[in-house]
């Protein structure tokens, strides 16, 4: 809580040193340093519409790193080619809040795109922010890969999972795993490595199956691996924790994924929409280039109260 505090009262010393110069240099009819003074003022107001959103927070788990998982729907090339583009929008996002981004596990498309990839998305409140991504995403354009040039709807998956703290939320027990090693596979289902260093575990209680081929040793991929699947069960856990407070509150919980969450049209016309909030913009450009904190904020804002 001091750590909490102290960011707030930093801030607020900030704004009042600030307003001090812009007073001064206002009495005195000083512009010289109007505009250095104005970018200083953004500055202050985006961390503080930052710091605002962290108010919004309110799961046990907001605060952690997230486990961010996208899989291509049915379509072939298209739909893997849309997974890819949504891989770039998450990894430009958080680039621009400078979180580390960790690539866990990717499965490659046949002529391009990706089937499936798993990252890892450091910081505080990662899953707080990214939560909001978890659904079906729906992009509609005229296809790249169509000799027609004909418009296409093309679907993907986003999961996002918190990341679990070792040895507090989920006990993992070593008899519940079968442990399989495998060659990594490249685009077209090719083998590009000589060893067998891809790992697959697959918990045998749940059936829950977590994979992990990007690193170049068998321990590295393995503790990737298990770093997925103690996720994914501790997703387990909360979903079952849900759908008890809902059975008290007397409230309908829906197992499955739903129909899309957002979708992104770039032709006829530009526009993306979040279905769950209403949130819409015409600048798709800006949002697939990882501008996506106005549909986070939406969505945050929607939630409160709801949880």
């Amino acid at each position: 809580m001091k750590e909490e505090v102290k960011v707030w009262r930093d801030l607020e010393k900030e704004a009042e040193s600030l307003w001090e110069v812009i007073a001064i240099a206002k009495g005195e009819g000083d512009t010289s340093l109007e505009e250095d003074l104005t970018a200083e003022v953004q500055k202050i107001t985006t961390r503080l519409e930052d710091l605002e959103v962290n108010l919004l927070f309110s799961g046990e788990h907001d605060r952690r790193p997230a486990i961010l998982a996208i899989h291509a729907g049915a379509g072939g090339t298209e739909s893997q080619d849309w997974a890819e583009m949504l891989l770039r929008m998450y990894v430009r996002w958080a680039e621009r809040h400078g979180r580390r981004v960790e690539m866990l596990d990717t499965s490659p498309g046949e002529e391009a795109g990706i089937k499936s990839v798993t990252l890892e998305i450091g910081g505080d409140y990662a899953y707080g922010h990214l939560k909001a991504e978890k659904g079906v995403h729906r992009l509609v354009r005229l296809s790249p890969y169509d000799a027609s040039h004909l418009r296409h709807t093309s679907f993907a998956l986003v999961e996002v999972l918190p990341e679990a703290e070792e040895n507090v939320d989920v006990v993992v027990n070593p008899e519940d795993l079968r442990i399989e090693f495998y060659k990594s596979s490249g685009a077209g289902g090719q083998h590009v490595q000589k060893t067998s260093t891809a790992v697959r575990i697959v918990h045998i209680p749940t059936g829950i199956v977590a994979t992990c081929q990007n690193e170049r040793s068998q321990t590295q991929n393995k503790e990737s691996a298990m770093k997925v699947l103690t996720a994914r069960l501790m997703e387990v856990e909360m979903t079952k924790k849900a759908e008890e407070m809902a059975k008290l509150k007397g409230e309908h919980v829906s197992a499955g994924w739903g129909n899309q969450i957002r979708s992104y049209v770039l032709h006829p016309y530009k526009l993306v929409k979040d279905h769950r909030t209403g949130y819409e913009t015409t600048s798709p450009d800006l949002v697939l280039d990882g501008e996506m904190d106005v549909f986070i904020k939406a969505y945050l804002k929607s939630m409160v109260g709801k949880s």
